[in-house]
């Protein structure tokens, strides 16, 4: 099994979060509210907290997806996307571990396909939690 990455300090609502989302008007970051909403939705165990300057979802405290606001972008990142089934090939990068989704201000996502991808996502850091 992977090593997980895990970050301790998650918590069910970071208010951290709110202020990231809050800083400023940009249309991106209420883009990225969107994803970071879903992947808060996934379930119960969901937690969060900021990372590396980033809303970062976890179960528990084991890190599964975040998202970050770029001047033309939002990505949305898997932390283990590389194990992820994408069958829209939304995701990029060629890394061991993570991917991510790049989503390009005024074009419109997939969003069942996204959607899609971050419940697989939960669900797949529910299953390697599982196995332990």
């Amino acid at each position: 099994m992977d090593r997980l990455f895990l970050l301790p300090t998650a918590m069910q609502r970071d208010p951290r979060v709110e202020a990231w989302f809050d800083a400023d008007d940009n249309p991106l970051r209420r883009a990225a509210r969107t994803w970071f909403d879903l992947m808060r939705s996934c379930g119960d165990d969901v937690r969060e907290l900021i990372h590396d300057g980033q809303p970062t979802a976890c179960v528990g405290d084991a890190a599964f997806a975040y998202v970050n606001a770029f001047t033309a972008h939002v990505n949305v990142g898997f932390f283990h996307g590389a194990a992820l089934d994408d069958p829209a090939g939304l995701l990029e990068g060629s890394g061991k571990r993570m991917r991510h989704v790049k989503l390009r201000g005024g074009q419109p996502a997939d969003a069942a396909a996204l959607g899609a991808l971050i419940a697989t996502a939960y669900r797949d850091m529910r299953g390697r939690l599982a196995a332990g």
